[in-house]
């Protein structure tokens, strides 16, 4: 089985930083798509950021310049540096991977546990 355990979340003011991190353990072969998804209360999850192994890098609009996703393959984490944060981004954040554990088999996602990041004053 894979397991994703997050870190980094917390409470911090508007304008403030955090970097979540997420690493992947387990029986691992290779892991391809890494991602960021949040979920405030009374809204759907949203798909923030999203990382192919090879580094190529895609956001949704409301956190594109703010911020960044990155991977180390070497450590299976993924991490999510948030600048500039706003009240808005309050949500819980899950981290996601896409891992198949053969050449030839299924690929699988996998959920982290949920970090809750909390923007206020």
């Amino acid at each position: 089985q894979v397991q994703l355990v997050e870190s980094g979340g917390g409470l911090v003011q508007p304008g403030g930083s955090l970097r979540l991190s997420c690493a992947a353990s387990g029986r691992l072969f290779r892991i391809y798509n890494m991602g960021w998804y949040r979920q405030a209360p009374g809204k759907q999850r949203e798909l923030v950021a999203a990382i192919t192994r090879g580094g190529t890098a895609n956001y949704t609009d409301s956190v594109k310049g703010r911020f960044t996703i990155s991977r180390d393959n070497a450590k299976n984490t993924v991490y999510l540096q948030m600048n500039s944060l706003k009240v808005e981004d309050t949500a819980v954040y899950y981290c996601n991977a896409d891992h198949s554990a053969s050449l030839s088999g299924t690929t699988r996602t996998f959920w982290g546990q949920g970090t809750q990041v909390t923007v206020s004053s």
